[in-house]
């Protein structure tokens, strides 16, 4: 049976409709993406993740968003079109959504209530965001650009991770390893 969070309505980053019961059966890493942040380069590391696993059960999943400093302004195309040329992303990319805030997508509302609680690889990135004033409203917010949701084949969310987790952190392909031997 599928969950809430599988039946949320979604767009495809070409405007196809789309949802995450597409993918049952399926371990899924939802990552709100960014093209003009820091942490941009972890795009590099997602596709890597995605072709190593995706035989195996894994789907890497982009959302774009321009919740952190504007650093996603593109329109789907443009963002389509930068992630294939500078990353060489074939992972599924959708259409660009808000993560946080008063329209803050059903989706991300989900996640975030399945999952309130964060990993983080250490409080120092935490602690840099703060030093430029960044600071959530509530520790539940999606944090910052590059945050990954790992869901687990029956739609649950098993895991999630803060930004300052690169997808190849020993941390983040345990826990996909874990959920693809369930």
């Amino acid at each position: 049976m599928a969950t809430d969070i599988q039946e949320i309505p979604l767009k495809t980053i070409k405007g196809d409709d789309a949802k995450l019961g597409d993918y049952a059966g399926k371990v899924l890493l939802a990552v709100n993406v960014a093209s003009k942040c820091g942490l941009t380069p972890q795009y590099t590391a997602l596709e890597q993740l995605y072709a190593q696993y995706k035989d195996k059960g894994l789907v890497v999943l982009g959302f774009p968003a321009n919740n952190f400093g504007a650093q996603e302004p593109g329109t789907e195309e443009e963002i389509q079109e930068f992630c294939t040329t500078n990353y060489g992303v074939d992972f599924p990319m959708f259409s660009k959504i808000s993560v946080k805030g008063d329209d803050q997508h059903p989706l991300y509302a989900k996640l975030v209530e399945a999952k309130p609680d964060k990993t983080f690889k250490d409080q120092s990135f935490k602690e840099r965001l703060a030093g430029y004033g960044i600071v959530p409203e509530n520790d539940t917010d999606v944090l910052w650009n590059f945050e990954k949701f790992l869901i687990a084949k029956d739609g649950t969310v098993a895991g999630r991770f803060a930004p300052d987790i690169a997808p190849d952190d020993a941390i983040i392909v345990e826990a996909i390893e874990a959920e693809l031997a369930k």
